[in-house]
């Protein structure tokens, strides 16, 4: 893909299924989307279908055919990995073993970018915690030297006792790696905001900070959810695009920022029932036009 072209997308389900690659290929296409993200494996479980079952030929193939670059695809790497546990080492050893293991699973299927929660420090120190990710994330690397994987690392909402819920935190990781080529930031709207950054009204100045502070080369992908909380909640509850306390022209801002052209941005927002909502929201973010998609409900706050 350009540079200049934008990216937009959801999160699939890559699954027996849905037909594994070839179904979560199928399913972006029929959304209308030019990117997506898909889970590997069971998001919370070590089971993992024998990767030669996948399909990974034939969804090459589709990508090609239809001008998809996997390079602009997303992997979301399992919840169980905790890489920044500061309190228990088994935990983190576990974590990078199982980490490895994904990323060479994502490397088969000829994707390059995989999306990790950064972690959490359960009660220890905090500061320990972030060096400790910083170096289980060069023990991982140093495995994949020469291949392409990229990790992009998620901005967290502040929920618990996650790290990486602020800028100054990937600053410290950053300056602490060995293989800083190999790590960057993805993006969640409703984590920036969850965690106090002001999405909704100043964009701009978010990525000004980001940029101040680790650098605009460093975003690689973005997570386009509203939040069912105001800014600073700390809560991490994804709303429907333009049903939230973000608000549908902020996202539309975001969209089609000239900043967000060429990075995937994929939204991981609720079904509305049992009504898949991402084809209309990826349509209503490229016209710029809103549907409300939940007409006997109220908009959470108003915000359209």
């Amino acid at each position: 893909m350009k540079k200049d072209t934008l990216l937009l997308g959801s999160h699939v389900d890559m699954n027996k299924k849905n037909g594994f690659l070839v179904g979560a290929f199928k399913q972006a296409q029929n959304e209308k989307a030019n990117t997506f993200m898909f889970f590997a494996g069971p998001p919370q479980s070590t089971m993992r279908t024998d990767i030669n079952e996948v399909k990974i030929e034939e969804f090459a193939q589709l990508c090609q055919e239809n001008n998809i670059d996997r390079d602009d695809l997303l992997v979301h790497a399992p919840y169980l990995i905790n890489l920044a546990n500061p309190v228990k080492p088994d935990t983190v050893s576990f974590s990078i073993e199982f980490l490895k293991k994904e990323i060479t699973r994502v490397l088969a299927m000829g994707v390059s970018l995989i999306v990790l929660h950064p972690g959490a420090s359960v009660g220890g120190d905090r500061n320990v915690a972030l060096t400790t990710l910083a170096h289980s994330l060069d023990l991982v690397l140093d495995d994949f030297q020469g291949t392409k994987i990229r990790i992009a690392l998620e901005t967290m909402s502040g929920k618990g006792t996650e790290v990486c819920t602020n800028f100054d935190d990937f600053k410290t990781v950053f300056g602490l790696l060995k293989h800083k080529d190999k790590v960057g930031v993805c993006f969640d709207i409703c984590h920036l905001s969850d965690s106090g950054y002001d999405v909704k009204n100043d964009f701009d100045g978010v990525l000004a900070e980001f940029d101040a502070k680790v650098g605009l080369d460093k975003l690689w992908a973005t997570h386009l959810n509203d939040s069912k909380n105001e800014r600073g909640a700390k809560k991490d509850r994804h709303e429907n695009i333009g049903h939230g306390y973000v608000g549908f022209d902020a996202m539309v801002k975001i969209v089609h920022h000239e900043q967000m052209r060429g990075i995937p941005i994929v939204l991981e927002t609720p079904y509305i029932g049992t009504f898949c909502p991402y084809r209309d929201e990826i349509e209503m973010l490229r016209t710029k036009i809103f549907k409300n998609l939940k007409p006997e409900e109220e908009i959470t706050a108003n915000t359209v």
